[in-house]
């Protein structure tokens, strides 16, 4: 199964453009995911402050640096690093490194 590249220009409000490439389409998700994919965010790019209604999304940071805005708290995160937005919250990510920031997205219904 090939995985489908979207490239989208300033995701939910950011600057720059944002790649993902889905993992699993919506067949494999089965209804229970809205969402399982490695996304991009290149340098001095971001993804806007968003929040979840009826679903929760996590990120596992691969690799490069970013700032997270959890619902209004801000921390540095890299490689390794784990986030969690909970169903009614809202989150953001800047790019704040030199290098490409890549993440492991997933997005579960309630």
């Amino acid at each position: 199964m090939g995985l489908k590249t979207e490239i989208i220009p300033e995701m939910c409000g950011g600057k720059g453009r944002v790649i993902i490439k889905h993992v699993l389409g919506e067949k494999e998700l089965n209804g229970k995911c809205g969402l399982y994919a490695e996304v991009t965010i290149e340098p001095n790019c971001t993804l806007g402050f968003h929040e979840h209604h009826g679903e929760s999304e996590t990120y596992y940071i691969l690799s490069g640096k970013g700032m997270y805005d959890d619902n209004g708290t801000k921390r540095e995160v890299s490689a390794g690093d784990v986030t969690f937005t909970p169903d009614g919250k809202g989150h953001a990510l800047d790019n704040i490194g030199d290098e490409d920031l890549v993440f492991m997205a997933l997005i579960i219904f309630d």
